[in-house]
């Protein structure tokens, strides 16, 4: 850090710009030919661990980006395989926080902001093990030469090759203090570098093996779901229920235990696995089958060893299903569940401000669309007059467009493989439709699928089979008003709301009905893809399953930072990588985006 030292040294003491920092200007002598060249690179080293030093934006220029690198063989850092790197990452960002909320504790007066006081900023994450680009493992170049007077540096035996290594990457912002030169160069040069090797000398070598041996067991549970008969799996003693912050598992809560007849073991694991089909969780109020639910949504991530969740593990296309009232909707065959509607065409049908349950059908037949084989549904979230209608109702009501969920959930999994979990607590008519019952009290489980059979013959309940639904979405997105450009503005407009909004372009998307997002770093990174497919599309016609799976392709050969932009300056610095559904789903909720129908 010698040569950033140098920098901050020589600097207007009040400096708002830090412009020499960011520059990295550097005179490169090499000894064997005698060469001297000027040269700028913002990335100072302490001994072989490198600080790249960036612009966050350009109102933020006493906050900047620092992307500190290790190269992993030189420190004792395990080199991740493809399946654990995401969790070896995850498990070295929560040990650096450690040393970073440290460093904070030092620096916090509370009678002084930030930008006096000074701050690092690292997220802290939830229970869920995700890519991000505040850490990763990456390709990097190695220091290649030493630091003489200034900002002289020597090259150390040119001739050597010295091919990129792999490294362990952290991305940080340090809100550097106004007018204290000698603070920020603490902060820089000593604070920050002594955690750096604080952390690759005392990190717990031990648990790292444990997360990984966890991350393998998860990918091993995961591929074993998706060639066997089930959709989801929760190893026994599992912790599901959470403290309020929603993070930590409850304290003193019940153990998961299987039901008895539903017990599996899968890679040594014994626990409950939740078959393909249809299935109803049932109780009482406060029995825990909303907090069962709960979990097997998040099972669509992997958890960190302590979350309690580690071993719940669910198909990683699951869908949670809801109603979306005022929801927009574009071009969407909601026919299968809709057979008429005064004014549209349910095989073509468009609104801006969607009902109940016209957005609960658009829902499900949009992700059984994009792939998803699973669907979670609560009945409390949902719209009645779309998940049931009883035999006295439909004697009643003879002229009625909507065909109730009840008669659509197993043609779903019959025709297009795709399974449905209900939590039912105040209509019996999904008993008859059910592949298998479970009923949860005081947080455990049982199954009473042959008792529920037994109670649907004494009342006469049989499952209703209407025709076969035609399930095709043949729709293709228009390049028209696909854009991060405002009508007649020169710039682009990205802006992500605190109240659950992507802003782009002229675009307001609502994003509070998509359950599955678990940080706000996602929501981020989703209005960056989503800027990303707008400014690289260059096609009339766009196919967006395509588009984005090249997209996801780029991030795993690039990392996620590739998307940020410092142009956008209220968006936040930090990504975290959300699935392909959610993606899809923030575009399918646009407003001004036109498609045409059956590629016309």
């Amino acid at each position: 850090m010698k040569r950033l030292k140098n920098k901050l040294l020589t600097m207007d003491p009040h400096t708002s710009t830090y412009k020499e920092m960011y520059e990295g200007e550097m005179t490169v002598s090499d000894p064997e030919n005698g060469s001297l060249e000027l040269e700028y690179d913002p990335t100072y080293y302490d001994e072989d661990i490198g600080f790249r030093i960036s612009y966050t934006h350009k109102l933020a220029q006493d906050r900047p980006t620092v992307t500190v690198s290790i190269p992993c063989a030189a420190h004792g850092i395990p080199l991740p395989s493809e399946k654990t790197a995401c969790a070896e990452a995850d498990f070295f960002l929560r040990a650096f926080n450690k040393y970073i909320n440290e460093l904070n504790e030092e620096l916090y007066n509370r009678s002084r902001p930030d930008n006096e006081n000074g701050k690092y900023y690292l997220p802290d994450p939830g229970g869920e093990m995700l890519a991000r680009n505040a850490a990763f493992f990456a390709l990097c170049p190695q220091k290649d030469y030493e630091n003489g007077p200034g900002s002289r540096v020597y090259i150390i035996q040119s001739q050597v090759e010295r091919p990129p290594v792999v490294n362990l990457c952290f991305t940080l912002q340090v809100q550097l203090p106004q007018r204290k030169m000698r603070k920020t160069i603490q902060m820089l040069c000593k604070d920050l570098p002594g955690a750096v090797k604080r952390l690759v000398m005392n990190f717990d070598s031990e648990r790292l093996a444990e997360t990984i041996a966890l991350a393998k067991k998860q990918t091993q549970i995961r591929t074993w779901l998706k060639s066997s008969n089930y959709c989801a799996f929760i190893a026994n003693g599992s912790i599901l229920p959470r403290a309020k912050d929603g993070d930590l598992p409850l304290e003193n809560a019940v153990p998961f235990i299987s039901a008895q007849e539903d017990e599996i073991e899968i890679c040594g694991l014994k626990g409950m696995g939740f078959p393909k089909g249809v299935t109803v969780i049932t109780g009482g109020g406060y029995s825990g089958k909303s907090t069962l639910l709960d979990a097997l949504s998040a099972g669509i991530y992997d958890h960190v060893l302590g979350d309690g969740r580690e071993l719940c593990i669910t198909d990683q296309s699951a869908v949670t299903i809801a109603a979306e009232d005022g929801r927009s909707i574009k071009r969407v065959n909601i026919s299968p569940f809709v057979k008429w509607l005064p004014s549209g065409n349910t095989c073509d049908f468009s609104t801006e401000h969607a009902s109940g349950a016209t957005s609960q059908a658009a829902n499900i037949v949009e992700a059984v669309d994009f792939g998803a084989k699973l669907l979670l549904i609560d009945e409390d979230k949902s719209a009645t007059n779309f998940m049931i209608r009883d035999r006295m109702m439909k004697e009643l009501i003879q002229k009625e467009p909507i065909t109730p969920f009840t008669d659509r959930v197993n043609e779903l999994h019959v025709t297009h493989g795709v399974s449905t979990i209900l939590v039912i607590g105040g209509s019996g008519e999904y008993l008859s439709v059910a592949d298998n019952i479970y009923m949860m009290e005081d947080y455990r489980i049982r199954n009473v699928t042959e008792k529920s059979r037994g109670i649907c013959s004494v009342y006469g309940v049989t499952a209703q089979s209407p025709a076969a639904a035609n399930w095709n979405q043949e729709r293709i997105l228009c390049s028209d008003f696909f854009t991060s450009f405002p009508d007649e503005i020169g710039r682009e407009k990205l802006e992500i709301s605190d109240m659950g909004f992507v802003l782009i372009g002229d675009e307001q998307i609502d994003i509070r009905g998509l359950y599955n997002i678990v940080s706000s770093r996602q929501i981020n990174a989703l209005g960056f893809m989503l800027r990303f497919l707008e400014i690289s599309n260059n096609d009339q016609r766009i196919n967006l399953e395509e588009k984005i799976n090249g997209l996801y392709t780029q991030i795993e050969e690039e990392g996620l930072d590739f998307l940020y932009s410092p142009f956008f300056t209220t968006c936040e610095r930090f990504l975290d990588l959300p699935r392909k559904e959610e993606l899809m789903a923030l575009i399918n909720r646009m407003r001004r985006i036109n498609y045409v129908w059956n590629a016309v």
